[in-house]
């Protein structure tokens, strides 16, 4: 197999192909599809070579299923490679995941859901590099943000450090004027978060960021005390980390927007969602038609839930498999446990690349949640004893 001519010839000068990948994330949107796909397909297969060679874990299981770099030689064959189920990052043998030493190894990032076992992902300061680039990559190309005020209704990396979530949304920041977090030892107080925001009027476009849950809170409070809050043209609401509580109760995405829309005065276009897992350097963000778009260099591979080998039509409901280039640590060809499907047809908005709709964790998980479900399920302890928050829906 050889890589396309494109990739060659960066290489040839010196120039890392996924550095380059990352940073060109508006360019490789108005691709053709067919173009979009040989890249990405390339990039993939040299990671897939990669590993295979420096990560004995990973070649056995290829060899198992007798596979092996020859197999895979174009976008078409992406869907033999080997995948690692995610549950693997949660084993006590997580280290056999490593492709590069432990001494490599820059950041271990966390993420704990209802089990209260930790799934660790561990980057080395290659990946972290490519990370960086291409979050904020994404960052501009779907939120645009690049100044005003961001009211964090979560903690602050001070207070959680190792949590994926928490340290995404945190990059935010880096482009904003000022921030604030509002989630303190695990509470949360909406009178605090709605003076901080009046504070902000008239100094600073507003911007509202956090887990769905949290904010959800804030929406429920201004409801029920009957105020109101006009915001900014151009504010946002930015979510990660799931839209089902620690109850197992899903939030309404629908009844989400319709309250932002009554209480901060801010339409569907200004909310925005964001899929993301710890395991993964991948970032599906919501366009304005509130459509999320998968990062164009990451491949999205939905299966069939019957017959993993096997790949349903766009449109329909599978188990997301995940082919991500940027990890370099650890292999990212990684079998999740989300239910999601593929947004057939072309983009409203002009994007190419893939597009995706989150649905529900697979029934045959053992968690159902992410960070957002354990930080709500610890805060909601906190609030039965101490009554920190009056609004608890």
């Amino acid at each position: 197999m050889h890589a396309s001519p494109s990739i060659m010839s960066l290489k040839d000068l010196g120039i890392d192909p996924l550095k380059a990948v990352v940073s060109s994330v508006s360019e490789l949107y108005k691709l053709p599809q067919d173009t979009l796909n040989t890249i990405k397909a390339d990039l993939i297969i040299d990671s897939f070579r990669f590993h295979y060679e420096n990560n004995k874990y990973y070649r056995d299981a290829c060899n198992e299923k007798g596979i092996n770099p020859a197999h895979i030689q174009g976008y078409d064959d992406l869907i033999k490679i080997p995948l690692i189920p995610i549950a693997k990052f949660k084993s006590a043998s997580n280290h056999e995941l490593l492709s590069k030493p432990l001494t490599a190894i820059e950041h271990e990032m966390r993420s704990t859901g209802t089990s209260g076992i930790p799934s660790i992902s561990r980057r080395c300061s290659g990946t972290i590099d490519l990370a960086v680039s291409a979050i904020y990559a994404m960052y501009r190309e779907f939120l645009g943000i690049s100044k005003g005020a961001g009211l964090y209704v979560c903690p602050s990396t001070e207070e959680i450090p190792e949590m994926g979530m928490i340290k995404a949304l945190n990059m935010l920041a880096g482009l904003l004027d000022t921030h604030r977090f509002m989630v303190k030892q695990e509470r949360f107080v909406p009178e605090d978060a709605i003076a901080q925001l009046k504070t902000w009027d008239k100094q600073f476009t507003r911007h509202i960021i956090g887990p769905p849950f949290l904010i959800h809170r804030l929406l429920q409070f201004l409801k029920q005390t009957g105020q109101t809050l006009k915001l900014d043209k151009g504010s946002m609401v930015i979510t990660l980390g799931g839209w089902k509580r620690f109850t197992g109760q899903m939030i309404s995405r629908r009844e989400f927007s319709l309250m932002c829309e009554e209480y901060l005065g801010i339409p569907a276009n200004g909310i925005r969602d964001i899929y993301a897992l710890v395991e993964s350097n991948v970032v599906a963000i919501d366009d304005e038609h509130q459509v999320k778009h998968v990062s164009p260099y990451v491949h999205f591979s939905v299966r069939d839930i019957n017959d993993l080998s096997k790949e349903v039509p766009a449109g329909e409901r599978g188990i997301l498999a995940i082919l991500d280039p940027l990890a370099l640590a650890t292999p990212g060809m990684i079998l999740t446990e989300d239910i999601v499907s593929l947004v057939p047809g072309e983009s409203p908005s002009g994007r190419s690349g893939q597009r995706m709709e989150y649905i529900m964790r697979a029934p045959t998980s053992l968690e159902f949640g992410c960070c957002a479900v354990n930080l709500e399920r610890k805060m909601d302890e906190d609030e039965a004893t101490e009554n920190a928050c009056p609004v608890t829906a």
